[in-house]
């Protein structure tokens, strides 16, 4: 115990582990994903070198993408100097959207929306670009006739709280 022990305490030195920056993993993911349609929904860089990467891509993502940015993260650091655990994933089909990129993806697909004024709206989003999306919502039927109609709201995104795909198994 004495080798643990500075001289003149009681407790021991704890070796310090060196945080790796989420700007260098930033980097790394930006440098395999460049000039693919695949794009980054968050990342995290949490104690002890826990590296958490989501992902995903407008086809749709695979194993095989995961696995290339995983390998080239983990070749490009150092284990010897910074010991790190590593998670490359998507973020889950039942997960909030992050991103503007996952509203792309989600052209043509079923969302909740739940606006900054906690009005909770369901529909087909059929257009996004860097500013606003647009979605096409179902309108109750009045009367005894089953004459669907449709209307097209559009949306700044800062007037969303949360976007979540709808997942149907019809």
């Amino acid at each position: 115990m004495q080798n643990y022990l500075k001289e003149g305490t009681d407790s021991p030195l704890f070796y310090l582990k060196k945080m790796i920056s989420e700007s260098t993993i930033h980097t790394l993911v930006n440098e395999k994903i460049e000039g693919t349609d695949l794009f980054l929904v968050d990342l995290s860089v949490k104690p002890g070198n826990k590296i958490v990467v989501l992902i995903d891509a407008v086809r749709g993502l695979s194993i095989d993408d995961c696995v290339k940015i995983s390998r080239h993260i983990e070749f490009s650091l150092d284990r010897e100097s910074e010991d790190f655990d590593l998670q490359v994933s998507s973020p889950g089909a039942d997960a909030p959207f992050k991103v503007r990129d996952q509203y792309k993806k989600y052209e043509g697909k079923n969302v909740e929306v739940i606006t900054t004024e906690n009005k909770v709206i369901n529909g087909r989003i059929i257009a996004s670009d860097e500013t606003k999306f647009e979605l096409e919502m179902k309108l109750a039927s009045k009367g005894n006739k089953k004459i669907a109609t449709t209307e097209i709201v559009q949306f700044n995104y800062n007037q969303i709280k949360q976007t979540k795909a709808t997942i149907s198994f019809k």
